[in-house]
């Protein structure tokens, strides 16, 4: 029987509410429940799964929601109660007198305070996200914006409203960067070096970066654009300033370009302003299979050969072809009908990676799929579970294991199947013990397997450093332990999946074309925009784990504790907006 409890006026984090769900689902009686704030595209999400009821009708954006499926009404209290001491227990140490952090409640005092901060970060609901931005960008702040859920026409109009300001827009739905050295979001620890990075891609930015760290290289700032901003309704604009201030950044030696495929203009574009960069580039566009590089602008297919291609241009060395090392073909003894691989991923970019790779090698001609999925062709089979399909009322992947658990038991119980692909993605964000999360699973599919006479290849990399607060060395050992192929990065993974089903991946050195003449001039930088390269302080509106990365690494945040005004009400909030422009202009 369904109930429903509602707390008003009781703004709660999105990502502590689905924490409070997984947590709550756990208690005995318990056979279902959703915890969401009362916004209509959350009832929308408690009607899909079942949860709707007229009492919810009554909820207003400002009001915490609880439904309830139980069969004894006893457990109501008991239930309400422990998702009371759970958001307690989140918000422990956030008073002001107890915790050392410089912590605000209103844009005034967080304009006050921050003056000094050149960076905002903003992680708030996306249907409040382009408001927030906007008034960040008034107040001559560089804005990076983890919030999705945006409108790509908001997205196109903010983003040429600060370039305009002679800012930069990172994102919406940006979910990775680095600012001189300091993690933005979900970010892997990296140590500081001399390779600059331009990404429209998250998970493509941490591999990369990952592996640069891997080689004894650094990286001091990568810059996040958004998936969306090679689009022809965006036209590249945080891509192209990004690009100019890369170009103009004394420390940095090298340039790495990252996109998952453009619109062609919008690619054409940035490829000529690439050209005009004064130090070498690496580009990669994901999807795309490059016939040759030209001097000074170099094509990579894989992120490793990406990441291996920048850190040789660092040491005056230009590509030869072997960036990419040969697989090591495990030794797995497959039955005949064993030929398909599955890939369970909880990176975007990582999943698209995959995708090209088998598409490509086994030539199956297949279009992105639907639903989460990146390939889906036959047997075949890449799922990208951070999809909104997959996480709408639910955790990221890199959070909670549960659905990937489903969909590799699943597949492990397909006889066809040859083979698991998995990313372990470490850093600021996620879980602190994913392979331990997957552990047991990965034991019962290997296990299950065999007990049916087949042998299944699961194979996995880590997306990671040794300095991310995880252990990297205990996700190895855990991950080995429980009879995982574990490889170097996921280009490796891929290759060795293909190589375990009888089709390795072959290697062609590209040719190195003479330089090509750019149509176009490196745009000018504003000062503004490079306070971003050493920013120290930041201004944090949303999600406090994102303020205790900073301040963990050297950094120092300021912490908005947002929260919706005007009831969360948006329209009202878009007059509250408007008015208090006009009282600016007259001096109000």
């Amino acid at each position: 029987m369904l109930h429903t409890v509602i707390e008003k006026n009781s703004y709660q984090d999105s990502i502590v509410l689905m924490l409070l769900t997984n947590y709550l689902e756990t208690l005995d009686g318990v056979n279902n429940v959703q915890v969401m704030m009362g916004t209509p595209a959350n009832k929308d999400i408690f009607k899909t799964g079942g949860l709707a009821t007229e009492e919810l009708e009554a909820a207003t954006p400002n009001d915490m929601v609880v439904v309830l499926d139980v069969d004894n009404e006893d457990l109501i209290d008991d239930v309400v109660k422990k998702a009371k001491v759970y958001l307690d227990e989140q918000s422990s140490g956030n008073d002001d007198e107890n915790s050392g952090e410089e912590r605000v409640k209103t844009w005034d005092k967080a304009l006050e305070v921050a003056k000094d901060a050149p960076v905002a970060l903003i992680s708030v609901p996306g249907v409040y996200a382009a408001s927030e931005v906007e008034k960040a960008l008034d107040a001559g702040k560089n804005v990076f914006c983890f919030s999705d859920n945006v409108t790509i026409e908001d997205e196109a109009r903010l983003k040429q409203m600060a370039h305009e300001k002679g800012l930069l827009l990172m994102g919406p739905d940006c979910g990775t960067g680095i600012a001189n050295g300091l993690p933005l979001a979900f970010a892997n620890r990296v140590r500081k070096g001399s390779i600059g990075i331009v990404g429209a891609s998250g998970t493509g930015i941490q591999e990369v970066t990952a592996i640069i760290h891997k080689m004894g290289e650094g990286v001091t700032n990568a810059i996040g654009t958004g998936g969306r901003d090679l689009k022809a309704k965006v036209q590249g604009i945080t891509f192209k300033d990004s690009i100019a201030l890369l170009d103009q950044d004394p420390d940095v030696k090298v340039i790495v370009a990252i996109s998952k495929p453009p619109a062609k203009e919008v690619r054409d574009d940035a490829v000529d302003l690439l050209r005009a960069a004064k130090k070498p580039v690496v580009a990669i566009f994901l999807g795309e299979k490059p016939e040759a590089h030209e001097k000074g602008l170099y094509r990579a297919y894989t992120l490793e050969e990406t990441a291996k291609i920048a850190v040789g241009l660092l040491h005056g060395q230009e590509p030869t072809g072997n960036e990419d090392v040969a697989v090591k073909v495990p030794d797995v003894q497959l039955q005949p009908q064993q030929k398909y691989i599955k890939g369970y991923y909880s990176g975007g970019t990582l999943a698209y990676e995959a995708a090209t790779l088998m598409n490509n090698t086994l030539g199956l001609h297949a279009e992105n799929g639907v639903d989460g999925s990146i390939l889906k062709k036959d047997g075949y089979e890449v799922l990208d579970l951070g999809d909104d399909v997959f996480t709408q009322g639910r955790p990221h992947p890199m959070i909670d294991a549960t659905k990937r658990k489903e969909m590799m038991v699943s597949a492990g119980q397909d006889p066809e199947t040859a083979a698991i692909l998995l990313d372990i993605v470490l850093g600021y964000g996620t879980t602190d013990d994913m392979a331990g999360d997957l552990k047991d699973t990965i034991i019962k599919v290997k296990a299950d397997a065999k007990a049916e006479g087949r042998e299944i290849a699961v194979i996995a990399t880590i997306v990671g450093t040794d300095m991310d607060p995880q252990d990297y060395s205990q996700q190895q050992k855990t991950l080995e332990e429980a009879g995982v192929i574990l490889c170097e990065n996921n280009a490796q993974a891929v290759k060795t999946a293909l190589a375990v089903v009888g089709h390795p991946v072959e290697e062609t050195p590209l040719p190195i074309l003479p330089e090509q003449p750019s149509n176009v001039k490196m745009p000018a930088v504003s000062d503004r925009l490079k306070e971003m390269l050493t920013a120290t302080r930041f201004l944090n509106i949303g999600l406090e784990s994102f303020a205790d990365a900073i301040n963990e690494s050297g950094g120092s945040a300021v912490q908005f504790d947002w929260k919706p005004i005007a009831g969360g009400n948006v329209e009202l909030q878009k007059a509250l907006l408007f008015l208090n422009k006009v009282d600016l202009k007259v001096g109000v």
